[in-house]
């Protein structure tokens, strides 16, 4: 029994059994070498993340076979030797063919180029009261020797001399075969030994002050430390007191003629142009100097930045106007097309710049008074057409003399009341002068409107 028996379905209702096509069999790659297998099986359908390269293209390697490589001990000389000396060392031999050649480093021994002088020469140019020819024989012999190495030449010298003498006596006898050898003085002014001479006084102190320092103690090297710290700063409080009580040409002239002219007080400009400085009004310029902001540095080496001296002279030329004023002045500046800070802040590029700023400042100082007395004309107009209490009162045409008649009484009346009422309330018509008396008699009550 099987299914079709169980669900009562024909055996012969079905088609025939379909063929089944055989599977086309799978090409089998091999995993590349270097990669893990998990790896593999997760990028094996994908895209190389970088471009494959043929191994045609790349350099071919070296075959070893056809190279026979062996070590040799073999004999060798050297260029560097005079006495043609033979050794021997192992040498890389490539298909039983040894190396040619010199030895390799004999390139590598440079030797010092020593001058040599004439028994004429000596008795000419070389004589030296603290020195005989032998020793200065000796001694050139060894500088040749040892190639100027002085603390070998010292321990082998027969006498007992320091190593700043025998390089004092050295040095002094090269350049003086130098300058006389030379055409001309001129020809060899360049040259080291003759441009810097050595200075056999000079180096003997600071051999013995370097060793006077390397051999203080921890205590010794605060107690310096201190003693330095105190004497820098007497140093600056002198230099600061001597600078204040000198009068700095560069920087305090032209800072001061700046903050005098600019301490002009709005109020004694005319707008006429006259200017009027008081005694009253003008405070006298306070003495400006360069001893609180410059570096204590330059200070004491008379160097003075020139951008900073044209911020102090803006500063003591603007030194009576409010920032607003300051940045008014900026602002002209920029529409003028000149720059804030010169670009090439010369001495008189600065002086320039410092009357334009003075300038444009007396000129808003003169705008701002023509304002206020613009203002100050407008409003006596205004209060001319008002009416002072011990004034009399104008008459007007169509004012006549008139009984009285109370609001109580006439309809008229109180309308008329009314209408006078609203005109005085009315803000726009405060300062206006009023408007004449309505001659207009009130109307007569009829018996119809009682």
């Amino acid at each position: 029994m099987d299914a079709k028996d169980i669900l009562g379905l024909p055996k012969s209702s079905l088609p025939a059994i379909q063929e089944k096509k055989p599977r086309q069999p799978k090409e089998s790659q091999r995993k590349p070498d270097g990669i893990s297998r998990e790896v593999y099986a997760l990028t094996r359908d994908m895209a190389p993340l970088i471009p494959s390269i043929e191994v045609s293209q790349l350099k071919p390697r070296p075959s070893s076979e056809k190279e026979k490589i062996s070590w040799q001990w073999l004999p060798f000389t050297s260029s560097a030797r005079t006495d043609n000396l033979q050794l021997y060392h192992w040498v890389r031999v490539v298909n039983g063919v040894p190396p040619t050649g010199d030895y390799a480093f004999a390139k590598y021994n440079k030797s010092v180029d020593i001058l040599k002088y004439s028994d004429e020469e000596y008795e000419k140019h070389l004589i030296d009261p603290m020195w005989t020819k032998e020793e200065t024989d000796q001694l050139f012999d060894l500088c040749e020797r040892f190639d100027l190495r002085f603390i070998i030449i010292a321990d082998r010298f027969p006498t007992s001399r320091s190593v700043e003498e025998l390089k004092s006596r050295y040095y002094a006898v090269t350049r003086s075969l130098i300058i006389a050898r030379a055409p001309s003085p001129g020809d060899v002014s360049g040259h080291p030994l003759v441009k810097e001479p050595y200075n056999l006084t000079h180096e003997t102190e600071r051999k013995r002050a370097l060793s006077t320092v390397l051999s203080q103690t921890r205590q010794q090297e605060r107690k310096d430390a201190e003693i330095l710290v105190e004497a820098k700063r007497i140093m600056e409080s002198r230099m600061a007191s001597k600078v204040a009580e000198e009068v700095e040409v560069p920087v305090s002239s032209v800072g001061n003629e700046g903050s005098e002219k600019a301490t002009v007080p709005p109020e004694s400009v005319s707008p006429s142009g006259n200017v009027h400085p008081s005694s009253s009004t003008a405070a006298p310029p306070a003495p400006r100097t360069d001893s609180a902001s410059t570096p204590t540095s330059l200070r004491m080496l008379r160097v003075y930045l020139r951008t900073h001296a044209l911020d102090q002279m803006v500063q003591a030329a603007s030194s009576t106007a409010g920032l607003r004023t300051i940045k008014r002045v900026d602002q002209t500046l920029q529409d003028l097309g000149v720059h804030v800070k010169p670009k090439v802040p010369t001495k008189s590029v600065c002086a320039e710049h410092l009357e334009l700023r003075k300038e444009i400042l007396t000129l808003l100082n003169l705008q701002k008074q023509l304002q206020n007395k613009e203002a100050e004309a407008s409003a006596n107009r205004e209060n001319s057409y008002t009416e002072a209490p011990s004034t009399p009162k104008r008459s007007y045409r169509g004012e006549v003399d008139r009984p009285f008649v109370p609001d109580s009484t006439t309809v008229g009346g109180e309308r008329a009341g009314k209408r006078d009422q609203k005109r005085k309330a009315s803000g726009r018509f405060v300062d206006t002068p009023p408007s004449p008396p309505q001659s207009k008699r009130p109307r007569k009550l009829k018996t119809s409107d009682g």
